[in-house]
């Protein structure tokens, strides 16, 4: 069966209605219930409860506060790199911005303007720069920290569909991360300008930030737009900035010739938050 045929269902399913539906149900307060879905998840999916801050299961009192649990202090140092990784997950693909063609997967490319919701000029700031797309699995830690020092400069939240983000879906939909939902973040670093882009999916009940909480819902379908240039928000390397109500996608976008990605870095490489993963030239 072709990875397009395979998709299908998802261009039929009522994707909006099933992730508000999971939405409601991730932030139910259900009691016993609640903890035996979790026990089930961990079983399911083999998710390593001693990295947590609280590793018993019964702490948590909706679906949500486990998915966005907290590690251990120490469970994931700190690499002495200019760039490490924002998240746990794996590479989906990364490398050079062909012009404004970002590669998505075998016969797949989207462009920068689509990604960041039709900004040509924002967009022209990653002509022939570098990019890197990492997908969070279920199991994995669904917090996302600082690649870099970085100062805010804006934030936009752009509508669009709910297709799944896992590797099938990526070789299967075309322009699948300009296409989903996301939140577009930019910072000034000192590599240069870096888009930091959070792509939602189906039953991705939420996405939030450390400086504004939750963005999404609200869904109004229109592309809503925050100025941050005239305040002073700083985050360091490692801090968190956001996090996923259940699992999703990051896209990196550095300018031309800000980073070198690090030997042995490519697709389907698993990743670890805090691993040195750029330098500069």
């Amino acid at each position: 069966m072709s990875d397009r045929l395979a998709v299908l269902p998802q261009y039929l399913l009522p994707k909006q209605a099933l992730t508000a539906l999971a939405g409601r149900l991730a932030s139910a307060r259900a009691g016993a219930l609640t903890t035996a879905a979790i026990r089930r998840f961990v079983t399911r999916y083999g998710v390593d409860m001693h990295e947590a801050e609280q590793p018993d299961i019964a702490h948590y009192a909706t679906f949500n506060d486990f998915f966005t649990r907290a590690l251990r202090p120490g469970a994931r140092p700190i690499a002495q790199a200019d760039v490490v990784c924002p998240v746990d997950g794996a590479v989906s693909q990364l490398g050079a911005i062909e012009r404004d063609q970002i590669f998505q997967a075998k016969g797949h490319h989207y462009s920068t303007t689509a990604l960041l919701g039709g900004d040509s000029q924002l967009a022209a700031a990653f002509q022939d720069g570098s990019f890197a797309t990492i997908y969070l699995s279920p199991r994995d830690y669904h917090r996302i920290h600082m690649p870099c020092d970085g100062r805010l400069l804006r934030m936009d939240h752009v509508p669009g569909a709910l297709f799944s983000v896992n590797p099938l879906t990526a070789r299967g939909v075309p322009g699948l991360f300009a296409r989903n939902e996301r939140v577009v973040c930019l910072f000034d670093t000192p590599l240069g300008r870096m888009a930091l882009v959070l792509v939602g999916a189906t039953i991705v009940g939420s996405m939030a930030t450390v400086w504004h909480g939750q963005v999404n819902p609200p869904r109004t379908g229109q592309l809503r737009h925050w100025d941050y240039a005239d305040q002073q928000i700083t985050l360091r390397q490692g801090e968190e900035m956001g996090r996923f109500l259940l699992g999703s996608t990051v896209v990196l976008l550095f300018e031309r010739g800000a980073v070198r990605f690090e030997p042995g870095w490519q697709a389907l490489r698993p990743t670890r938050l805090g691993e040195a993963m750029a330098r500069r030239p």
